[in-house]
């Protein structure tokens, strides 16, 4: 016979009626979501707040604060799932409506408002909190929150790609003929070493590769501007300072002093950069080679709006003709007489979507320095002053971000300040050039602009006959790896020479460096170069070449060890104009 429990029995009503009454306080904790630990503004008279479900979670309200002690404010306390309860994330549940249960070492444990800052996701209709019971957050959102964001996720991005810099290597002055020896990698321009087609490749004032931050110079704040001077003395030997073709060339040592500035802005739109360079090569044993050399230029780029930015742009050039050139009698002259070349450009870029359309126009100014024959007479070089006005119509399409193909329109004319030389001839010219090409941008490790086309060039003097020619240019940078990068630059044009005969020179010259760090503090670099120059209507053709290695350690930010060998020749069909040469140099550069 079996015993049964009565219906009625006390302790068993007891514990049901215990159980139900505690029943509500367990479900809250599961049902109602731990608090934000950003807490959400009070609802506006315009922005009522959401009404919530009736029953016993609406009872508990969501985010519990802590009374106010003296001098202290008042922070939500947050109540954890009840998975991570005594895990020690969070701290110890709090009774509904009163105050949190003090740690049992007496110090206050790490809760949920120590967590960084969130926003919570906008809820869908339909969604459990867009209907009063907003879902609970997960571990991972609480502790691996987003930073807040601030002001326009595009801005930058878009300015960027429409607003940045972009410099055309072919709006340089050239007029002046390649008259100072075989073009070098822009490095050793810093030598102090005469290189005018250096700002005929357009790689004469290019940006070096920066160094290491550890060891960057800090420069001068001036205002919203940095000015970073900087000051290089070396000493070194020359084997051939003349340049010339000789069977017993006059070497020399050789003693460089340069003094450099460069400025950049530090606004939030536009820009203004410059750099300035100067030096002054000394030969001991050959005082007549004795040269200066000087060259500079100034970029400012004004924003207008997003799409539309105007560019302008000043430069100069001071150098030194070699006494082997053709312009000068091929090895008559005893010094090295000095040219110059000034000029300025200015532009509007403006573009519409992917469309980019562009007009430049420039000015540039040419003047020669006559020069002393062997015999005491004098070569008048005046009558080669002239200036050249141009026009550049650019449109590119970006087809991808990496790639935009373009096409170019130059315009230009040259107009001699003498209209008759001393030779009887009429030099003024005007010149067409159409060029097809593409900018390619490859992940911030390649950049590159390829172009070619046709150019005509016809001349004021009947007797002199007009040049075609074909243009080829190139202008590479490519990052290899963090510590190697590659530079190459190719340009093509035809320039101006003095030589009877000749409406002009077609010239081609090419650089190619590489620039590898060994360490932070230690880098080498390897470079060469090609010069082709081709005078029309006469017989003479000049191949010249060069190939450079140098390398820079330096001691700290202001201080730095350089040291650099040059080699170079120029092969022509005129016996004096060819001539070898052999150079090294050892400097200490300061940058204050």
């Amino acid at each position: 016979m079996s015993r049964e429990r009565p219906i009625g029995d006390k302790r068993g009503g007891r514990r049901r009626a215990l159980a139900l009454a505690l029943l509500p306080g367990l479900l809250v904790p599961l049902i109602a979501p731990p608090a934000l630990a950003q807490e959400m503004p009070d609802p506006t008279p315009s922005e009522p707040a959401p009404a919530r479900a009736p029953g016993p979670a609406s009872a508990s309200p969501s985010r519990v604060t802590e009374p106010a002690t003296a001098g202290r404010a008042r922070r939500p306390v947050f109540d954890a799932p009840t998975a991570l309860r005594g895990s020690g994330a969070f701290s110890t549940a709090a009774p509904l409506g009163g105050d949190p249960a003090p740690a049992a070492s007496g110090e206050e444990e790490p809760t949920v408002a120590r967590l960084p800052r969130f926003r919570t996701a906008p809820s869908l209709p339909g969604s459990a909190a867009a209907q009063g019971t907003p879902a609970r957050p997960s571990l991972l959102r609480l502790r691996a929150a987003p930073p807040r964001r601030l002001g326009s996720a595009t801005r930058q991005i878009t300015q960027m790609r429409t607003q940045q810099t972009v410099t055309d290597l072919r709006l340089t002055p050239v007029i002046q003929t390649p008259v100072s020896g075989v073009p070098l990698p822009a490095p050793i321009l810093g030598f102090g070493l005469p290189n005018a087609a250096g700002l005929l490749l357009g790689t004469a004032l290019r940006r070096p590769i920066p160094p290491d931050t550890a060891y960057a110079p800090l420069g001068i704040r001036l205002g919203t501007f940095t000015l970073l001077p900087a000051f290089t003395q070396s000493i070194g030997y020359d084997s051939n300072p003349d340049q010339i073709g000789s069977t017993r060339p006059r070497s020399s040592l050789a003693l460089r002093s340069e003094a450099e500035l460069a400025l950049r802005s530090e606004w939030s739109a536009s820009e203004l950069t410059a750099e300035m360079r100067g030096s002054y090569l000394e030969y001991p044993q050959n005082p007549e080679a004795s040269r200066p050399n000087a060259v500079g230029t100034a970029r400012m780029r004004i924003d207008v709006d997003r799409d539309t930015r105007v560019d302008l742009e000043t430069r100069f050039l001071l150098d030194s003709q070699r006494l082997g050139s053709p312009d000068l009698g091929a090895g008559g002259a005893t010094t090295r007489p000095l040219f110059a070349t000034y000029g300025a450009t200015a532009g509007v870029q403006e573009t519409f979507n992917r469309l980019q359309l562009s007009l430049r126009g420039s000015i540039d100014r040419s003047v020669f320095e006559d020069a002393q024959l062997g015999n005491g007479t004098t070569i008048i070089q005046s009558d080669r002053d002239a200036n050249q006005y141009g026009m550049r119509l650019r449109a590119g399409y970006e087809i991808s971000p990496a790639i935009t193909p373009f096409v170019e329109t130059f315009l230009d004319t040259r107009v001699y300040d003498t209209p008759v030389d001393q030779f009887g001839l009429r030099r003024d010219s005007d010149g067409i050039a159409f060029t097809a090409g593409a900018a390619v941008a490859l992940n911030s490790t390649l950049t590159a602009e390829i172009s070619g086309g046709l150019q005509h060039r016809s001349y004021v003097d009947r007797t002199l006959p007009d040049i075609d020619a074909p243009l080829i240019n190139a202008a590479l940078v490519w990052s290899v790896s963090p510590l190697t990068t590659v530079r190459f630059n190719q340009q093509t044009g035809v320039i101006e020479t003095a030589v009877p005969g000749s409406s002009g020179a077609f010239t081609d010259a090419a650089t190619l460096e590489v620039q590898h760090d060994l360490l932070r503090n230690l880098s080498i670099t390897l470079g060469g170069a090609y010069l082709a120059t081709n005078y029309d209507g006469v017989r003479i053709r000049e191949r010249g070449y060069s190939a450079t290695a140098r390398f820079d350690y330096r001691f700290n930010r202001w201080l730095a060890l350089r040291g650099s060998y040059i080699y170079s020749t120029l092969n022509s069909t005129i016996p004096l104009s060819t001539y070898e040469a052999h150079t090294v140099l050892l400097g200490v550069r300061v940058n204050p």
